[in-house]
C-alpha cells in the first residue's frame, strides 16, 4: 500500500471583485489517469452531495455546469455525467462513478501474473488489447453523439498522424459540423487510447454533403492530459464568435466570469522519481517500461497536467479573479497508485483513500517560480471549498432560471410565481 507525506489539493487564492450570478460560464475538467479515475470519481461523489444538500435529492452536476471536459478516463467520466439516459436526465450519477470503475477496471486492465511475459508482449503490441473497454463503452453509450449531451462536453483526443485545422477532433461544433458529430462512444474509445497501454482508434463520420471524415487518434493525454485550456479556448472562440445560441449573455472583455472547477487524477511530480543521474542511461526500453512504471508516458501526462495548471493559474491572477479557479491534484502518488492500471481491488481502495484525503487537505495553489504547490493562507479545506462552489453553482443557475421566467413573462408567455428546478 503506498505512503504519502504531504498531500495537496490546489486552488486560485482568494483575490477578485464579487460577480453578480447568472452571467458567469461554469466549467468543470477532468484529468486523464487511467484507474486513477477514482481520484476525481470521489471528489465529484462529494460536489454532487453538497449541490443535493442545496437544491434537492435530484440535482445532478450536468445541471450546474456550462461545459464538461474530460481527457482519457475523465472523458469516460464526462461521458458518464453528460450521457442522458431514458429519463432525459444524466445516465450516471457522481456517485455512481467509483463502483463502475470497480466493477469493470480489473477486466479493462487485467492483471498478469507473469511480469516477464507481459513485459515482453507490450515490446510487440499494446499492453491491453481493449475489447472489453470498447465493448462495455459502446453498450453503454449507445447511439448518443456529441451533440446529444447534456451539458457542452469534450474529451480531446489526439490525432495520430500530421493534421490540418479541418482534421481536428470530433469534440467541438458537434451542433453546427455533422462531421464534428460522432458517436460519444468512438470520442471516448479515443480519448483513453494511451500510447503502449490500449489501441488508437480510427472511425468515420459524414459531412453536409454526406462525405466521410477519417479520424484516427489516440489519448488526449499527450497534448491534453489536463483539458482546462482546452475548454476555455472552446468557449472564448464561442464568445468572440458572439455565438448567443450557444453561450450565456457574456462578452469577451468579460472572459474574467469564468468559474472552473479542475480536477486532476494525482500524479509524482514533487517526488523527483526520475533524476538525471538515472535517465541519462536509459535507453528506448527503460524509457518504456521501469518498474513497473512507464516514465515517458507518465513525464508527458504530468508536465502537460502541471503546464495548464500554471498558465490557468497565471490568467485568473492577471484577471483579479482567483478565487473563481479551483484547481484538486495531489502530486505526492507512490508505488502503485501512482500507475494508471494498477486494478488490484488493493489498490483501487487506496485510490479512494487518496481522493478522501484530499478533501481534508488545505487549499494550495502552484507557485509560478518553483512550481511547488503551497497552502493559501486564511484559506480552509478543499471539502469546505467544494462547499462554497457548490453553493456558488446553485447561486448561478437559480439566477439564469429566474432570468428567463422574467423574459418569459416580459414576452407574453404564460409564466409563473415559481421556478421549475430540473
Amino acid at each position: 500500500m503506498a505512503s504519502y507525506s504531504s498531500t495537496k489539493a490546489m486552488a486560485g487564492s482568494v483575490v477578485g471583485e464579487p460577480v453578480v450570478p447568472g452571467e458567469r460560464v461554469t466549467v468543470l475538467t477532468i484529468d486523464g489517469g487511467g484507474v486513477r479515475g477514482l481520484i476525481p470519481g470521489t471528489i465529484l461523489a462529494f460536489l454532487e452531495a453538497k449541490l443535493q444538500e442545496l437544491d434537492g435529492p435530484e440535482a445532478r452536476l450536468a445541471d450546474y455546469f456550462d461545459c464538461i471536459a474530460g481527457t482519457s478516463t475523465g472523458g469516460l467520466i464526462t461521458a458518464m455525467l453528460t450521457t442522458p439516459g431514458e429519463d432525459k436526465r444524466p445516465l450516471f450519477a457522481a456517485g455512481d462513478i467509483n463502483r463502475f470503475y470497480f466493477e469493470n477496471c480489473p477486466r479493462i486492465f487485467p492483471q498478469n501474473r507473469n511480469a516477464i511475459a507481459a513485459a515482453m508482449s507490450a515490446m510487440r503490441k499494446p499492453r491491453y488489447n481493449g475489447k472489453f473497454l470498447r465493448s462495455k463503452i459502446r453498450s453503454m453509450l449507445g447511439e448518443t453523439r456529441v451533440r446529444d449531451t447534456m451539458t457542452n462536453a469534450s474529451s480531446p483526443p489526439s490525432t495520430s498522424s500530421c493534421s490540418s485545422p479541418s482534421s481536428s477532433p470530433p469534440t467541438t461544433c458537434a451542433k453546427t459540423m455533422p462531421q464534428k458529430n460522432a458517436l460519444l462512444s468512438d470520442v471516448c474509445i479515443a480519448t483513453s487510447a494511451a500510447p503502449t497501454y490500449l489501441p488508437a482508434h480510427y472511425f468515420q463520420t459524414q459531412d453536409a454533403t454526406g462525405k466521410p471524415r477519417e479520424y484516427n487518434l489516440i489519448d488526449g493525454g499527450v497534448a491534453a492530459n489536463n483539458p482546462t485550456m482546452v475548454a476555455m479556448t472552446t468557449i472564448t472562440k464561442k464568445m468572440l464568435a458572439k455565438d448567443k445560441d450557444e453561450l450565456y449573455p457574456v462578452k469577451p472583455e468579460d472572459c474574467r466570469k469564468f468559474l472552473v472547477l479542475s480536477i486532476g487524477t494525482g500524479s509524482t511530480s514533487n517526488q523527483g522519481l526520475y533524476t538525471a543521474s538515472q535517465c541519462s542511461k536509459w535507453g528506448v526500453i527503460r524509457w518504456l517500461r521501469n518498474n513497473g512504471m512507464a516514465p515517458i508516458i507518465d513525464i508527458f501526462m504530468a508536465a502537460s497536467s502541471d503546464l495548464v495548471d500554471i498558465h490557468a493559474a497565471v490568467m485568473f491572477q492577471s484577471l483579479h479573479s482567483d478565487r473563481d479557479y479551483l484547481r484538486i491534484q495531489d502530486n505526492s502518488l507512490r508505488g502503485a497508485a501512482a500507475t494508471v492500471d494498477a486494478a488490484t481491488p488493493e489498490n483501487m481502495r487506496e485510490l479512494v483513500a487518496v481522493g478522501e484525503r484530499m478533501l481534508a487537505q488545505r487549499v494550495s495553489r502552484a507557485n509560478v517560480e518553483t512550481g511547488r504547490y503551497e497552502p493559501v493562507a486564511g484559506e480552509g479545506s478543499i471539502a469546505q471549498a467544494l462547499a462554497g462552489f457548490a453553493r456558488q453553482l446553485v447561486e448561478e443557475r437559480k439566477a439564469r432560471l429566474a432570468r428567463r421566467a422574467a423574459a418569459a413573462c416580459a414576452s407574453g408567455s404564460r409564466c409563473s410565481s415559481t421556478v421549475k428546478t430540473y
